[in-house]
């Protein structure tokens, strides 16, 4: 098996992409995993397949895990479609205009071009009960959830964003207990599909330090989705305004939520690294 491949990144948080709009299938649990290691394939945090799309969307995309696992949401992962599909519709003399629509997992984003090579993702709206997280054990929406587990207590928000997530405010995030803490909420009964674990640190009211141990990858430079909820979640909290940078180890993220029935966008970069052929035995 022969794939050609673009390897992409939004604020370090990096990809392999691969056109499915022709014949080839999609990629297998497999496949994923070999792509994906770091030592023997050719290393990224997903795998990111651009297919055809029926709805008058510029493109459909799907997200699979360093894993092999399938996912639903990835902001900086449609970021770098939304780059993938102008640079192939420049290729071919049809360029898309400055606003258009991609078709991912969960449904429909609007995009903007930005200046500077940027893109503007449209990531609707954060949905907070816990039956769409989802969480058991709790019937209504919290601003904090307590779980236990052994002699350890988590105290967090929760939010969807498509895909779940867990946000923990820390005092300073580059001590944060990431490795010790994120494994055993992922892990923990309360979430029957895990979640991604983000560890924040508001610095100011417009501006949050961000850390991110994502299900099926592990701490990752960037996560777009991790970036809304931590946003979000802290916003809810009346912690800082509705337009916030989220500054992640791999760069930065613009958040913005105008109000709560309006959807909430991510801005930011979409860079190409380069082109390759992979083949797998």
């Amino acid at each position: 098996m022969t794939l050609r491949f673009t390897k992409m990144h939004g604020a370090g948080n990096d990809f392999v992409v691969l056109d499915l709009r022709g014949d080839t299938p999609p990629p297998s649990p497999e496949v994923c995993r070999a792509l994906a290691d770091r030592h023997t394939g050719v290393g990224c945090d997903q795998i990111l397949t651009v297919e055809r799309a029926d709805n008058g969307a510029a493109a459909r995309y799907r997200i699979w895990n360093a894993d092999g696992s399938s996912s639903q949401q990835c902001g900086n992962g449609a970021r770098c479609i939304a780059a993938w599909v102008v640079r192939d519709a420049q290729s071919r003399g049809d360029a898309l205009g400055g606003e258009f629509v991609l078709d991912s997992p969960v449904g429909a984003h609007a995009v903007t071009r930005l200046d500077g090579g940027g893109y503007r993702i449209e990531m609707g709206l954060p949905r907070f009960a816990p039956a769409s997280i989802p969480l058991r054990g709790f019937e209504g929406a919290q601003d904090e959830y307590v779980l236990y587990h052994d002699d350890s207590v988590f105290t967090f928000g929760a939010v969807s964003m498509g895909n779940p997530h867990a946000v923990i405010e820390v005092d300073d995030v580059d001590h944060a207990p990431v490795q010790a803490v994120a494994p055993l909420l992922q892990s923990h009964p309360a979430f029957p599909e895990s979640v991604n674990v983000g560890f924040a640190q508001v610095e100011s009211r417009d501006r949050i330090r961000l850390r991110v141990y994502e299900r099926g990858v592990g701490e990752t430079l960037a996560c777009g989705s991790g970036a809304c909820a931590a946003a979000a979640v802290l916003m809810r909290r009346g912690r800082v305004d509705r337009d916030v940078t989220v500054a992640l180890p791999g760069g930065e993220l613009r958040i913005a939520w105008p109000a709560d029935d309006a959807p909430l966008t991510m801005s930011g970069p979409a860079a190409f690294v380069f082109e390759g052929e992979w083949t797998h035995d």
